[in-house]
């Protein structure tokens, strides 16, 4: 098991390096963009652009409907105050850049993890060894838990660059500057998302033969629930479907601006049924769906015929 272990890291050392470089950066990127937006740009607009109004009510107005109200769903939604240095850095763990990272990792791994070896033809001569079938996907579940920590620990690493080369303060120059630490118990949150899109991502690799195809299934479905989260954040007639993707229970800023760990929605279903509330444990979803993937896919794995290779 430690020498399958070693074999599958050593073949995606470069692609996880790449990966953890390029999340750190973008933390520390978001830091600067922050102290940029929120140091220079609003109090600039407040004093010379528009004298006298506040910082709230421009916001406000900016975010008021059309591609404002795109931009704040893309942002967090209406609870984040662009004006704070505190909510405006959460913003960096729920960009879409910062997901599409997250995404490409994990999707990508995943999806090679079996129907990659068999589109190699290396399949045959690893079980050609004395490994057990049920051996590989738990090689695979214990690389998770090496990768996906080593991801996370990296984005907390980009805050605490940008900690130590910009260094945000909560509301001006004489203000504290906003710690790293409070980013910290969003990590759970993160790795947890990490976890469900490996799962079901490794449930479709041990079904499928092509590495291409399953990696082309695998990012229309993750793409879907990207979009059905996003528009049932725009669309009233459509929230009812947000609980259903795993992205409605990605919430780093509620867990880190409210110590909030439950996602909650209401749903008005007219006033004959009245308004019914959903509410769901984030890390318990997450994880769970997180571990029916790793059942399936072992389930299907141990179970199936194995193409010869072409």
């Amino acid at each position: 098991m430690r020498t399958l272990v070693a074999k599958l890291l050593r073949d995606i050392r470069l692609a996880l390096l790449l990966m953890c470089v390029l999340i750190a950066a973008y933390q520390c990127l978001w830091a600067k963009i922050t102290e940029r937006i929120v140091g220079q740009l609003l109090p600039m607009l407040m004093e010379v652009v528009i004298p006298g109004i506040k910082a709230q009510d421009l916001v406000r107005e900016v975010f008021a409907g059309g591609p404002g109200k795109l931009l704040q769903s893309l942002l967090g939604g209406e609870n984040i105050d662009i004006t704070s240095a505190r909510d405006a850095l959460t913003i960096g763990y729920v960009h879409p850049v910062t997901q599409a990272i997250i995404c490409i990792w994990t999707v990508g791994r995943a999806a090679g993890a079996i129907a990659g070896e068999i589109d190699r033809g290396t399949m045959e001569l690893l079980l050609a060894q004395p490994v057990p079938r049920y051996r590989l996907i738990l090689a695979h579940l214990y690389v998770d838990f090496i990768t996906i920590p080593l991801l996370c620990l990296s984005l907390w690493a980009g805050n605490w660059l940008g900690w130590l080369v910009v260094g945000v303060h909560e509301q001006g120059p004489d203000s504290p500057v906003v710690s790293p630490m409070i980013f910290l118990p969003a990590l759970a949150n993160a790795a947890a998302l990490m976890f469900a899109l490996s799962g079901f991502t490794l449930w479709l690799s041990a079904r499928g033969r092509f590495r291409g195809r399953v990696l082309g299934a695998a990012v229309f479905i993750v793409l879907l629930q990207f979009l059905i989260n996003l528009v049932g954040q725009l669309w009233e007639d459509v929230r009812w479907l947000r609980p259903f993707t795993v992205f409605f229970y990605y919430q780093p800023q509620q867990i880190i601006l409210r110590g909030n760990w439950v996602a909650s929605l209401q749903f008005n279903w007219g006033n004959a049924r009245g308004i019914w509330t959903y509410s769901m444990n984030v890390i318990a979803l997450l994880v769970s769906v997180g571990v029916v993937g790793y059942l399936l896919a072992l389930r299907k794995f141990c179970t199936r015929d194995l193409p010869a290779p072409l």
